[in-house]
Order: C-alpha cells, then sequence, then structure tokens
C-alpha cells in the first residue's frame, strides 16, 4: 500500500507540472487580450521606468523558461502571486473564498449521497414499478435540465411564489449566505449543484444493485432464508457501491470547480464566483491560483477514492495481481 501510495503521488508530479504549464501561458505577453503589466497599473499611467520595475519585480524581464521555474517554485512554497484588481496576495483572496465554496460542495455531495443512492436502491428493488419508473423519468429530466436554469426556477418557486402564497411565513432565501451563515442559505445552491451528480449516482447505483441482486451469492443468501432487506444492504449494496464512491470521488472536485454557475446564480461568496469575476476583469493570477488548487484537490481526493477501493472489497491489493 505504501508503495502504490509513493507511486501515485510521484505520478502527480508531471500532471501538476502540465497544469501549470498550461496556465503560465496566461502570463505571456501577447497570449491574451490585454497588456498583464497595464493591469497590474490599473488607472495609473506607464512610464518606461515603471514599466521596468514591475518587469523585474515579477521576472518579466527573464527568459520564458526562468519565468516558468519562478512560478513553479512559488506555487511549492505557496505563494501565487498578486492579485492585479485587489492588489492582495492570492493565495489569502482564494483562502477567504474556499471554506464557503467546501460548505457548498460537500453540502451537495451529501444531497448527491442520501437522495442518489437511496433512489438507486428503490428503484432496483422495486424494478418496473411506480418508483423505478419515477426515479427514471426524474434522472433522465435532471441530466438535460442546465444547473443555472434549474436555480433560477428554484429561486423563482421557493422563494417568490412560495412567499407569496403564504404571506411571508414560508420560503428560502434566494441569494447569499446569511448574516451571520445560516442552514437556510444553503438549501437551494446546494439541490442545485447537486442536482446532475444526483442523477447520475441514482442511475449508476441502481445498474449496479440490479447487476449484483443477479449474481449467484444473492441467490445463495435467499435461498437460506435471509430477508430481502438483509440481502440487499449486508451483501448486494456493499459490492455495488464501489462504482458509485469512485464517481462521488471524483465529483467532489467537479463539484469544486463547477460551482462557478450555481455560485454566480446564488451569489454565494466562494472561490468559483470569484474566479468567474476574476475572468471577467482578467485579473489572470487569481484564476491561475484557483484553477491549480482545485485541480490540487482533485488529484488528492482521487487518490483517497482509490486507497478506498481497499476498504470496500478486500480482494483489491495494491502493487499486485488481484486475489
Amino acid at each position: 500500500m505504501v508503495k502504490y501510495v509513493a507511486r501515485r503521488i510521484l505520478q502527480m508530479i508531471p500532471v501538476f507540472l502540465g497544469v501549470t504549464l498550461i496556465l503560465f501561458a496566461l502570463r505571456i505577453p501577447g497570449f491574451l487580450p490585454g497588456d498583464p503589466i497595464q493591469l497590474i497599473v490599473g488607472e495609473k499611467t506607464l512610464t518606461p521606468a515603471l514599466r521596468a520595475q514591475i518587469e523585474e519585480r515579477n521576472h518579466l524581464d527573464e527568459p520564458i523558461y526562468s519565468q516558468y521555474a519562478w512560478y513553479v517554485s512559488g506555487i511549492v512554497q505557496g505563494d501565487f502571486g498578486e492579485s492585479y484588481q485587489k492588489s492582495r496576495p492570492v493565495r489569502d483572496i482564494l483562502f477567504d473564498k474556499f471554506p464557503n465554496t467546501f460548505r457548498l460542495a460537500f453540502a451537495a455531495i451529501l444531497v448527491e449521497i442520501v437522495i442518489g443512492i437511496s433512489a438507486g436502491i428503490l428503484s432496483a428493488v422495486k424494478q418496473y414499478s411506480f418508483w423505478d419508473v419515477l426515479v427514471t423519468l426524474s434522472t433522465s429530466i435532471l441530466v438535460s435540465v442546465p444547473v443555472f436554469w434549474l436555480g433560477l426556477l428554484l429561486q423563482m418557486f421557493f422563494g417568490i411564489m412560495l412567499k407569496q402564497w403564504t404571506g411571508g411565513a414560508l420560503y428560502l432565501p434566494m441569494s447569499g449566505m446569511g448574516n451571520p451563515p445560516d442552514f437556510m442559505h444553503l438549501i437551494l445552491p446546494a439541490i442545485t449543484l447537486a442536482s446532475v451528480s444526483t442523477a447520475y449516482v441514482a442511475r449508476i447505483m441502481r445498474s449496479q444493485m440490479l447487476e449484483a441482486m443477479g449474481q449467484d451469492y444473492i441467490r445463495t443468501a435467499m435461498a437460506k432464508g435471509l430477508t430481502e432487506r438483509a440481502v440487499v444492504f449486508k451483501h448486494a449494496l456493499k459490492n455495488a457501491l464501489i462504482p458509485v464512491v469512485t464517481y462521488v470521488g471524483i465529483d467532489l472536485g467537479a463539484l469544486m470547480g463547477g460551482a462557478i454557475l450555481t455560485e454566480s446564480v446564488f451569489s454565494w461568496p466562494g472561490v468559483g464566483r470569484e474566479i468567474f469575476l476574476a475572468v471577467m476583469q482578467r485579473d489572470w493570477p487569481v484564476v491561475m491560483g484557483g484553477v491549480i488548487i482545485v485541480v490540487l484537490i482533485v488529484m488528492f481526493v482521487n487518490l483517497l477514492v482509490d486507497i478506498s477501493y481497499a476498504v470496500l472489497d478486500p480482494r483489491i491489493r495494491y502493487g499486485g495481481a488481484a486475489e
């Protein structure tokens, strides 16, 4: 196991360097519209002396390979540069926002696990019943609806119409986190962010459960007189969960990176909305820092998912052939 983890960490290095190399191109003058030095200066007059000073301070007067080396060494030390627009370290800006995004992503994962797995099990156990049709139809709708549109629909129904129908007694907040942050502000963005993933989890869970329920060991367990509940939850569910765990683990990173639309619709002050605003303002250091941190999170979550296989299925061995 230790050798496997060490090998996976070493495999992350070329991925990390590849991502940083692609993002580094944003810093090269002429690659994207706008002069990065003029963006740093803002409204001030850019004199030749000031340009030379900024170039020297940011190593922009050095060869490209040297600039890239400075850039990567800075990231390794936790230095992602300084925001063009806010004149603050990117690290401080993102670290202020990441707790909010983590909060939203974990709430979405919770919705995804609880509703998705429950719906998938129900649909498989009650195959071809009303519940099976309902789950199949609702998941088909969810994967077809754009996330931002679903968010707007939820805002209109639970934030406006429900408030009007109940005379203001019952409704859900449509934007922000509340002051102080509260659970009610989390409900609509978490449901919106989790909608598509929940549908996929339900579908994966249904197919895996149907496959597991058709195996010989399940028929043997039922022949021994075990109840349907015992067969489903003690025998079929454990094996059916492995692909779901893989999807949910990978999806945690995707939710963090893909929260841009949800955070923008609900004015949620997370890193996704910060990256969106940075793109609009061409504040490339913030965009680069945010993307790199999300990529690192995705890689480490994937590693944890792979390690979790051994917990769910002891037949899996790392560093050799499966038994």
